[in-house]
């Protein structure tokens, strides 16, 4: 057995293209370290709905030049099989480890392959790419990038012509094609004939940022910016200097791309400790600012904060999916409001209310996206479509510049984000909401959570009796299978569902008080914070997590 592994790294090493990789392998096969080869060698790095994504290294479970190189051989077998051959497809990547070499690697596999390629200039955010695919006339598009991954981690993320990310069955044919590349040799990269895209894309894309702001609004909120590592800084000075909202105070010691993100455990906005410098900086601002605006590294995710009281909290996505939706409204949209079966149910009773349609969807901007008639979109997970006509996918920079006209226009009224959050509970009920989220090192624990769920199913949580449990492996008539459970109870709702991007268990929890006046909101609030740590408590013991 230990023999066959050896072969099967060795095999790997002679293909691979990358000095880097190939002294790590090279190290490991000299050792005999067959622990660590077993786990390179396990199987391959799964190409699906997300891409791929998983840590950096030699070897096919995790990513690296020869995956890359694989993945892009597929795809572009893939277009060509839907007789895209000779279209263009656009290259976008991050500021990560390897990002810019996966970049070139693509470029090169669809150069040699038929397809014409650009990539873009420099690292940018994915936004960027994903309207570079729609303005540009794509065929399809690959961003790499890990999002708000650890530092080690990279990815590549697939869209095709229509700039939406790929959805099956589009996923399991260009996994079949990664899978039917017999061996690198056999993929042609030529080293030069594809175009590196100068800042007429990007000047186009802040064009279109204008788009998303009335005329005439107010623009006097004052923001503290931190794009945690990313590269997000410059594309949302420049969109917010176009708009002119004053120029937002940076968090110097996150504001340049940095792929070691050397200030956070994780670079995600909403892991704690992440927003801890953003909050020292709003702090110390001489003249106070509305609210603390955070990208994620790609900056497709915006998070929000506001001084509550005599300090700062962030707001949940759930919140600010809320307020942009209100917002919106205000000002007249029409069209779909779309959100993930997983976010909060009150963007559907404003949609009600306004007499517009409203759809959910599984988890994803992949399905957001396409829902029909889209106006807006969001997901719990920080993420906003507020463009849908420019950048069909989350956009963290121009659902920074609408929340901040939002604010704009409050701070106007002498009002908050906060007193329209009020609002929006007298008038459709409080809807809280919250999260169980589990990181696991061994997936097998997940898997056996989510067994138990099935096989020991509760019948209560919290005393509140489950009215109804849908097993959405099976699908429902408006969404399509997944792996997810969803529980419907008197006044609240749960689902439970695999991260399809971590090695996380997710329980999505919410709760709906009814609020007579603004003067029941603190006791509202204290039930629906009372339910919610009990439906968390007694789902963990129920899942054995």
């Amino acid at each position: 057995m230990h023999e066959e592994l050896i072969a099967q790294a060795q095999a790997w090493l002679t293909e691979d293209p990358d000095p880097e990789t190939r002294t790590e392998l090279a190290r490991l096969i000299d050792a005999e370290d067959h622990t660590e080869l077993a786990a390179r060698f396990s199987g391959t790095l799964q190409f699906g709905t997300a891409g791929l994504r998983g840590e950096l290294g030699a070897g096919p479970m995790r990513m690296n030049r020869s995956v890359v190189i694989r993945a892009a051989a597929g795809l572009a077998a893939y277009l060509k099989k839907q007789g895209q051959a000779g279209g263009l497809v656009v290259i976008g990547y991050d500021a990560r480890h390897k990002s810019h070499d996966f970049a070139q690697d693509t470029a090169a596999v669809m150069t040699g392959a038929g397809l014409r390629a650009a990539v873009l200039p420099r690292p940018l955010p994915t936004p960027v790419l994903a309207f570079a695919i729609r303005h540009l006339g794509a065929v399809a598009g690959v961003e790499v990038t890990a999002s708000h991954n650890p530092p080690r981690d990279n990815g590549y993320k697939v869209y095709l012509g229509d700039g939406s990310q790929i959805v099956p069955p589009a996923d399991i044919d260009i996994a079949a094609e990664i899978a039917a590349v017999p061996s690198l040799t056999t993929v042609r990269r030529p080293t030069e004939g594809w175009d590196t895209l100068d800042d007429s894309v990007l000047d186009a894309y802040l064009a279109r940022t204008d788009a998303v702001l009335s005329q005439g609004s107010p623009r006097t909120a004052r923001t503290v910016y931190t794009a945690m590592h990313g590269v997000g800084k410059d594309v949302l000075l420049a969109a917010f200097a176009r708009a002119g909202f004053p120029a937002p105070v940076l968090v110097a010691e996150q504001a340049d791309p940095d792929p070691e993100f050397p200030t956070v455990a994780f670079p995600n906005p909403e892991e704690p400790g992440a927003m801890d410098l953003a909050f020292a900086t709003a702090r110390a601002c001489e003249t106070a600012p509305d609210l603390i605006i955070a990208n994620d590294p790609d900056a497709d995710r915006c998070a929000v904060a506001v001084q509550d009281g005599t300090d700062w909290r962030m707001l949940r996505g759930d919140e600010v999916g809320a307020l942009l939706a209100a917002h919106l409204v205000r000002r007249g949209a029409t069209g779909t409001f779309a959100e993930s079966i997983v976010s909060s149910s009150l963007l559907g009773r404003i949609a009600g209310k306004a007499g517009l349609p409203h759809v959910e969807t599984l988890t994803g901007f992949k399905w957001i996206a396409r829902a029909e008639g889209l106006r807006y979109g969001y997901e719990e997970a920080l993420g906003y479509c507020v463009d849908p006509d420019g950048v069909r996918d989350k956009d963290g920079i121009t659902a920074a510049l609408l929340i901040t006209e939002l604010a704009s226009q409050l701070k106007e009224e002498g009002r908050t984000l906060l007193d329209l959050l009020d609002d929006l509970a007298v008038e459709h009920g409080l809807h809280a909401t919250d999260q169980l989220s589990v990181r696991v090192e061994d997936l097998s624990l997940i898997a056996a959570a989510m067994r138990r769920l099935r096989e020991q199913p509760p019948t209560e949580l919290a005393a509140l009796p489950i009215i109804r449990t849908d097993d959405l492996t099976k699908g429902t008539a408006e969404l399509p299978p997944t792996d997810g459970l969803r529980y419907t109870l008197d006044g609240a709702r749960v689902i439970v569902r695999p991260s399809g991007t971590e090695p996380k268990l997710k329980c999505y929890l919410e709760v709906v008080v009814p609020v007579g006046s603004h003067e029941d909101l603190p006791a509202a609030r204290a039930k629906a914070t009372a339910l919610l740590e009990s439906i968390k408590r007694d789902l963990s013991t129920a899942a054995g997590i």
